[in-house]
């Protein structure tokens, strides 16, 4: 069986979330790469490898707005640099391997299942009013939502700093996975989340 970079198994990653293990595919591929032939079509990046949608969310311009206090512009530095991303992402796992002694990939899917929220809100209109209705998040939304926080925190901690995107990738990734409230930015957003979705019950 073909082994993530040639280096870690697919055999034996758990989940704890069985909603997203339904659509979290660890299908075996040496190198995570499907040269978008699902980009097209609905639902089909339910079967895109979990670890090639990460590099995917990498790849972006920056937002160009406030994110959590901060203005984030990579100038497009990122954006279609798949092999290069790739690459940070061997050397994030090869780092979050070294730090934990464990797979990586278990790492990632245990830190996809912390971040991912359950509710958000939706902004309903009636009567010339609008307001914010809570509502429960589909699994496929919610790992987009955990993903894109865990990429957007690894570009904001590394935006204009030293130190490389691995290192805060790693650093977000574990923290993510042990459910680090003070230090993950992705649980920050989830928590942050919920509590609207609450609110707006």
């Amino acid at each position: 069986m073909a082994k993530l970079f040639g280096k870690w198994d697919y055999d034996g990653v758990e989940f704890s979330d069985k909603s997203i293990e339904q659509v979290v595919s660890l299908r075996p591929l040496t190198v995570p790469h499907s040269f978008g032939r699902h980009a097209k079509r609905g639902l089909q990046k339910l079967k895109v490898n979990i670890v090639e949608r990460l590099i995917n969310k990498l790849m972006r311009g920056g937002t160009g707005a406030k994110v959590g206090g901060k203005v984030i512009r990579t100038h497009g530095r990122l954006q279609g640099k798949k092999l290069r991303m790739t690459k940070v992402v061997e050397e994030t796992f090869d780092k979050i391997q070294l730090r934990t002694k464990k797979n990586p990939i278990q790492i990632l899917v245990n830190a996809i299942e912390n971040a991912a929220p359950r509710e958000g809100v939706t902004r309903v209109q009636m009567g010339g009013v609008s307001y914010q209705l809570s509502v429960d998040l589909s699994a496929s939304r919610r790992i987009d939502i955990a993903l894109r926080n865990i990429a957007l925190s690894a570009l904001m901690k590394n935006f204009d700093k030293p130190g490389s995107l691995s290192d805060t990738l790693a650093d977000e990734i574990i923290a993510a996975a042990e459910n680090d409230v003070h230090n993950s930015y992705a649980i920050k957003r989830k928590d942050e989340m919920e509590r609207m979705a609450k609110a707006a019950r």
